[in-house]
């Protein structure tokens, strides 16, 4: 799962691209506060929005090139807030 602010999403779904994962779920429009970026709450005062991107892979190899890619993103986007998150998953339908 990856959170980030709505401002980089041409960057990160070029991340994905170029990594040719073609299955996820992306919800737009996501409010939240995080520890380190400022709110997104879509209002006057905490203007901005972020996104979020749930990836299942199943290969380790493109496991381990997405956190590769995600990790050189952050480095590159700073304080925009981008965050990833990893965890087993199980398909029960």
């Amino acid at each position: 799962m990856i959170i980030y602010n709505q401002a980089i999403d041409e960057e990160v779904m070029e991340v994905v691209a170029s990594l040719k994962i073609d299955r996820y779920t992306k919800w737009q429009r996501v409010l939240g506060r995080g520890e380190v970026s400022n709110p997104h709450l879509d209002s006057p005062i905490w203007p901005g929005a972020n996104m979020v991107l749930g990836i299942v892979i199943d290969e380790q190899e493109w496991v381990q090139g997405l956190i590769e890619a995600i990790k050189e993103l952050d480095s590159q986007v700073g304080k925009e807030g981008l965050f990833a998150f990893m965890w087993p998953v199980e398909r029960i339908v």
